[in-house]
């Protein structure tokens, strides 16, 4: 296979809530949107992979664990530290692990999925480069 293009596909109840939530809170630029009889969705660009929102999710208020969503974005961010305190700015919940191979913050976008930022340098060091 040769792929031209990796992303993924985040379905959401509170569509509006977390279409605001990656596109101002985490300033994901947006690529497109469709708002028609057949799609309601909104993509975002991560680096050059894309985060495509959609309608049809289930939002869990007090966030989701590992049995209801396995799976968590993870941003890379060069200052953790200040990246955590855009977070709390904007009153986002966060919780912060500093471990010995790095340091990474916890939180969750309006529907309860599960987010991650990573210190990209500590990152970087485990891959080699």
């Amino acid at each position: 296979m040769q792929f031209r293009r990796t992303g993924i596909i985040l379905f959401t109840e509170n569509y509006d809530q977390c279409v605001a939530f990656y596109t101002q809170v985490l300033a994901l630029p947006v690529m497109f949107a469709l708002d028609n009889e057949h799609s309601k969705l909104t993509c975002c660009d991560m680096n050059g992979q894309y985060l495509m929102i959609e309608t049809g999710g289930v939002a869990v208020a007090d966030g989701k664990n590992r049995l209801q969503s396995p799976v968590l974005l993870r941003f890379n961010v060069e200052s953790i530290d200040a990246s955590i305190a855009e977070l709390e700015q904007q009153g986002i919940t966060t919780k912060v692990r500093r471990e010995t191979w790095g340091t990474v913050v916890d939180f969750a976008d309006p529907d309860g999925n599960r987010c991650q930022l990573r210190d990209e340098r500590t990152f970087a060091e485990h891959m080699g480069t």
